[in-house]
């Protein structure tokens, strides 16, 4: 089992001897006990990431290990568990990054929000799969977790994510083997319903009167840029 720790504005997934697929700063495959997510201050502006997060990690007792960071507080923190599967999810939506699949004349129109000044609104999803993947299996359970992530915040939210969301997803070494991890397995199954509740569970402790209009963001961006379409 993967098990959740959460202080001075940081929550901790461990699991012994864990094996992980980053999409930070510092991302990639690892083999590391925890990974984090957390919280950074608002304006937070630093750009030495390794250092920071090597202080903050330090002054809460914890190990240094792959990290997400977020401006949401750790309180909208959401875990959901099914099967073998479990999820940390932490939701913010101040920097929803749009991508419009109608006429990109219309979204083009629209009062566009900018990246000039990024806030740090970021979906950041931790997954740990008590199960055994080898490095293709790991990356496609990145691939399912994102898929769920974008479609619950599609529904939700109508948009598929913000500007600065960051996945983790780990898997158990000494656990029993799973040879996939897409939509149709037990794992990719799992993944799924575990990110869409989790997610939601954030954005409702997050959003009293349930997520913001994307149109009223100040922030984000809007990708209605046309492409040459061919055939290959």
């Amino acid at each position: 089992m993967f098990e959740t720790t959460r202080r001075a504005g940081i929550v901790q997934a461990r699991r012994e001897g864990a094996r992980w697929l980053s999409t930070a700063w510092d991302g990639g495959y690892v083999v590391a006990d925890a990974v984090y997510n957390v919280t950074v201050p608002t304006g937070f502006e630093r750009t030495d990431l390794d250092a920071y997060r090597a202080e903050r990690l330090d002054a809460a007792g914890f190990p240094v290990g792959p990290t997400l960071l977020t401006g949401l507080d750790m309180a909208h923190a959401r875990c959901a568990h099914s099967g073998p599967v479990s999820v940390l999810a932490t939701a913010g939506l101040s920097n929803p990054a749009r991508l419009p699949t109608g006429a990109v004349g219309e979204a083009a129109d629209r009062d566009a929000p900018t990246t000039a000044d990024w806030r740090p609104g970021t979906v950041n999803l931790v997954v740990g799969a008590d199960r055994a993947l080898d490095d293709g299996a790991l990356a496609t359970l990145l691939a399912t977790a994102v898929e769920a992530k974008a479609a619950t915040l599609a529904a939700a939210a109508d948009v598929p994510g913000t500007t600065s969301d960051a996945v983790i997803v780990g898997t158990a070494p000494d656990a029993d083997p799973a040879a996939f991890a897409g939509s149709a397995t037990e794992v990719g199954a799992a993944t799924r319903a575990c990110v869409r509740d989790a997610v939601l569970a954030s954005l409702d402790s997050r959003y009293d009167d349930g997520p913001p209009d994307p149109d009223d963001a100040e922030y984000g961006v809007v990708t209605d840029r046309q492409t040459d379409v061919r055939v290959p």
